[in-house]
């Protein structure tokens, strides 16, 4: 591990950055804050019925506070924009995932955290970003975040568009199990439902 490396955020110095980043995102955006923390919260609890270890556990539970830093270097035009991003935007956007590694690593985060965040849009299909991996081939924290990623993406007000009801957030995960997620994270998440998505 390099010196100026940290496993988990615990070094003071690097960690007041990295709430400072967070901060100024959120001045830019507070869905994107908000959002962050409930992704991070239904991580944990989605870990633990997955049973992981407490290890393990913690770094993909910090890994998603961290999945949307990425958004800071976004323009506000496209991250606040009140209808849906065009093509060209989209584009855009997707570069979050990849700026998010590139923050964490120069804050000497360890790589399986800075993979984590990388890879959070990945598909079991293949057909997600940053990278195009598919199944097994996806970190598995990536995965676990992926599933929770959308639920609350799904369960939230967007500006353009109101939230899905439930049990069509749940038709959602069921339809997209070994498509867009990890079947098994997903079997686990419907089956835990009310204590994973609402505690």
């Amino acid at each position: 591990m390099r010196e100026n490396q940290f496993p988990y955020g615990s070094t003071v110095f690097h960690h007041n950055l990295i709430e400072n980043v967070i901060a100024e995102l959120e001045a830019k955006d507070t869905y994107t804050a908000n959002h962050s923390r409930r992704v991070s919260d239904r991580t944990k609890r989605l870990c633990t019925c997955l049973d992981i270890d407490q290890a393990e556990c913690k770094k993909i539970h910090i890994a998603a506070s961290f999945h949307d830093i990425g958004k800071i270097g976004i323009p506000d035009s496209i991250l606040t924009k009140s209808g849906r991003l065009s093509d060209e935007e989209w584009i855009l956007m997707k570069e979050h995932s990849r700026l998010g590694a590139e923050i964490l690593n120069q804050f000497g985060i360890i790589p399986e955290i800075v993979a984590i965040v990388l890879h959070h849009h990945e598909r079991w299909d293949g057909k997600g970003y940053s990278s195009g991996l598919s199944g097994e081939d996806i970190p598995f924290g990536s995965r676990v975040i992926a599933v929770c990623d959308s639920v609350d993406a799904m369960l939230s007000v967007r500006a353009y568009r109101l939230p899905l009801s439930e049990e069509n957030c749940r038709a959602e995960i069921e339809k997209n199990k070994g498509i867009m997620y990890d079947p098994a994270i997903a079997s686990c998440i419907l089956k835990n439902w009310e204590s994973i998505v609402h505690s």
